[in-house]
């Protein structure tokens, strides 16, 4: 049975006759660059959210810099991210002309240990950058007294998320929420940060008459918003169902391998599972034509654009041995219990042979 690591098209197949009806209505009216599409997007993703308002942007990456901007973050700032994350993370950071500060994870939730960010904090801290690693809620930073800007790129819907500051999503296809390209969207409860969002993204005016800052030319679709709107119908029944195929994993895999630990408002953008014969269960699962994933190998720290900023092997022990010990298995919104079922005996199996 060929399982895929992700099956995109099997959560939106069901939705093609609206994504068409939406596709012609938005070649109808000829607006392809922001209009009532993306307005009612921004909208309604605000009410599902809880939060004041959204802006929507290019892509996630862009969510963060044009935070960061908003915030006046850049050259001789620092900003403490995990060291446990994509890029993105530390390259928005480093766009800016900021400096991304390492923090290590905590082994089992593998978001930012608050211990460590606390220990990080210096009098150039000006923002904390947690993430919600693989659909996780990270933990409550707002307690250091500095802004909390929220790297949610893979958890859009989950409990837990309290903007501090600012809330940042990706809509990359593989994401929660997802559309037929890229975008990405920031959640904020400030009307006066969201304006000055709105102006960055836009070259930095309101008006396109008048420039008051030097902006960003980062907007997203009328077409992608007219598919962000349909799907933002089905996100909550879509992070369900991935929270009970967590779970059939969670029962399936018990004794077997270390498997996530089920939290308030999870929503398994992937699941994750920990073995240090990681390499060969990922073999294994090839070999049997089904995709699986490893991330963030080699860990920030160590990857060569960031070599400026000093860090060694070791200096962030429970990132490498999660880099090193992390698989996620198949997983996306209606994955059946067979391809589940089928995943796990190839990991039984090859748990088995490594044992012997």
């Amino acid at each position: 049975m060929s399982i895929p690591h992700v099956d995109v098209k099997a959560q939106y197949a069901p939705l093609i006759p609206k994504l068409q009806d939406a596709f012609a209505r938005t070649l109808e009216t000829g607006g392809f660059i922001f209009g009532p599409e993306v307005e009612s997007f921004e909208r309604e993703a605000a009410a599902l959210l809880g939060t004041q308002e959204t802006v929507s942007c290019a892509n996630g990456t862009d969510a963060i810099v044009l935070v960061l901007d908003a915030l006046e973050i850049g050259s001789g700032d620092e900003v403490i991210c995990p060291a446990f994350t994509f890029y993105a993370t530390a390259e928005a950071i480093a766009r800016r002309g900021a400096t991304p500060v390492f923090a290590d994870i905590e082994p089992v939730s593998l978001n930012v240990d608050p211990a460590e960010v606390e220990r990080k904090i210096t009098k150039r801290t000006k923002a904390i950058m947690p993430v919600h690693l693989f659909g996780r809620p990270a933990p409550d930073l707002s307690r250091f007294g500095l802004p909390v800007i929220e790297d949610a790129a893979q958890a859009f819907g989950a409990g837990g998320i309290a903007t501090s500051i600012a809330s940042t999503f990706s809509f990359y296809p593989t994401k929660n929420l997802f559309a037929l390209g890229d975008g990405g969207l920031i959640a904020v409860n400030d009307a006066e940060l969201g304006q000055r969002l709105r102006m960055l993204r836009f070259h930095g005016s309101e008006s396109k008459k008048e420039f008051v800052y030097v902006g960003y030319n980062s907007r997203l679709d009328a077409m992608q918003a007219s598919f962000l709107r349909i799907f933002l119908e089905h996100i909550t029944e879509w992070n369900q169902q991935r929270r009970e195929a967590a779970a059939r994993y969670t029962e399936l895999l018990e004794g077997l391998l270390e498997t996530p630990v089920d939290e308030a408002g999870h929503v398994y953008h992937m699941y994750c599972v920990r073995s240090p014969e990681r390499d060969r269960l990922a073999v294994a699962l090839k070999d049997a034509d089904i995709g699986s994933a490893v991330y963030y190998q080699p860990p920030l720290h160590l990857q060569p654009a960031l070599r400026y900023l000093g860090y060694s092997e070791g200096d962030f022990p429970e990132t490498e041995k999660a880099s090193r010990e992390n698989l996620c298995l198949p997983l996306w919104a209606g994955i059946g219990e067979t391809q589940q079922a089928e995943v796990v005996g190839v990991l039984r199996r090859a748990v088995a042979l490594v044992q012997a």
